[in-house]
């Protein structure tokens, strides 16, 4: 089935028509808180066949076997031009729990795969006029999802099989140029940048937690302030602040700003802020069966997007995570101490960058530590569970994010893993959480 002719069910949140949009009221808590090897060596790379009508032989359309490879289709060359007659042309320049909330808000730092599976080949052929600008064919497939039995992330098992439909996605996750266009064109008012609602914030808490103080309900986002010297890694609240001010304009709080940042990631966006623009462009959020599925690349039971091998601190040109002593010492082997410009790193096989690293990524899907176990057959096109269920926060409404960020280290948080999955309250935004878009 091609992409552009199914229809999936997806929870979309409703924007608000011009002149101003803003996404739905939310609380504090959450958003405070919180790709077979492409052809086995048995079976080589396929290239199908394009059909083409009687009409249309004249003018054939050039193919494209992805990932990346042109395939002119075969025509009648001129004669060729003597090399003494040819004149030189110039070339043009070219999350935290809910229930710590209360304490975390007013204190100085906030309180805050492999699976054995026959190997895959994708082969397909797509019209290249047909693929919207910024986007690569996904192609459709049957993949292993989740983690096998010795891993110690229950939320993560057990590894099933998926079947997908063909989607487009996003080389890359939404720019800050790209959102700053829509900001500009709608008006939109994130969620950071809006001041907490009480009444919503405490459908979330333990009843009779008190409020927090006035001076604290006001507009801000959660920033990484990293230590000064090494703290052990059980509590949050070390290296996050809660700092008014802070949304995707001011990633560091009201002193920082953007200039030299438009090809960086756009971050502090809560799920709501996500899908407003992914609305805005015509697109929606990827489920998170789509959003492992193209990060694994047709890499069939790999740990990671560019296979099993684990990365050292030395290691600096494969992708955006931590290298160092995590919280406090970053050596930046990889350039970068916070957010990298996004193409940074090499793609994987279906052409998509940073499913690795950089920021975490929204997914549509409710997010439920348990959805995997009702998985019993073979899963077609899956949209995620009805509803959501942390055990560690059961009243916190989380959705799923994906691919870990630049502050992933083996010693603490290793989400840069493929099958990696974890649910993050609809509301927040920190300063690495960000998104990118799929489009049937």
């Amino acid at each position: 089935m091609s992409a552009k002719n199914r229809t999936r069910r997806q929870p979309v949140a409703p924007v608000v028509a011009a002149p101003a949009i803003e996404a739905p009221h939310r609380g504090l808590i959450p958003r405070v808180v919180g790709f077979g090897m492409l052809a086995a060596a048995a079976f080589g790379v396929v290239y199908a066949v394009t059909y083409f009508t009687k009409d249309n032989v004249a003018t054939p359309p050039t193919t494209v076997s992805q990932p990346g490879t042109l395939t002119p289709p075969r025509v009648e060359l001129p004669p060729v031009t003597p090399i003494a007659d040819i004149k030189p042309t110039p070339t043009p320049a070219r999350t935290p729990s809910s229930a710590e909330l209360a304490s975390w808000i007013s204190a100085p730092f906030l309180a805050s795969g492999s699976v054995p599976v026959a190997s895959m080949v994708a082969t397909y052929t797509v019209e290249t006029s047909k693929i919207p600008p910024g986007m690569v064919l996904i192609p459709a497939g049957e993949f292993i999802m989740g983690s096998p039995g010795d891993t110690p992330h229950e939320n993560e098992q057990p590894a099933h099989k998926v079947k997908l439909d063909s989607f487009y996605m996003d080389e890359t996750e939404v720019t800050i140029a790209q959102f700053r266009k829509f900001v500009e064109a709608t008006k939109y008012i994130t969620t950071a940048e809006k001041p907490p609602d009480w009444e919503e914030m405490k459908k979330q808490l333990p009843p009779g937690t008190p409020k927090p103080p006035a001076e604290k309900m006001l507009p801000g986002s959660l920033v990484f302030i990293p230590p000064t010297n090494a703290v052990p890694t059980d509590n949050a609240a070390r290296w996050w602040m809660w700092t008014l001010g802070a949304c995707w304009k001011h990633p560091e709080g009201p002193g920082s700003n953007i200039d030299g940042r438009a090809s960086h990631p756009v971050v502090h966006v809560s799920w709501d802020d996500a899908v407003a623009y992914a609305k805005w462009a015509g697109k929606r959020l990827p489920t998170e069966a789509e959003w492992e599925y193209a990060a694994r690349g047709g890499l069939a039971g790999k740990r990671y997007t560019w296979g099993d091998e684990p990365l050292k601190d030395s290691d600096g040109k494969v992708t955006n995570i931590w290298q160092g002593t995590f919280p406090n010492l970053n050596t930046k082997v990889d350039g970068y101490d916070r957010t990298a410009p996004v193409k940074s790193y090499p793609a994987n096989s279906y052409g998509l960058y940073d499913m690795a690293g950089n920021t975490w990524e929204w997914c549509a899907d409710w997010y439920r530590a348990d959805t995997y176990k009702d998985r019993k057959v073979t899963t077609l096109n899956p949209i995620g569970p009805p509803n959501f269920w942390d055990p560690g926060e059961p009243l916190a409404p989380k959705r799923v994010t994906r691919g870990g960020s630049f502050l992933c280290h083996v010693t603490y948080c290793e989400s840069y893993r493929t099958a990696a999955r974890r649910g993050t309250s609809t509301d927040t935004s920190m300063s690495h959480i960000g998104f990118r878009c799929v489009k049937d």
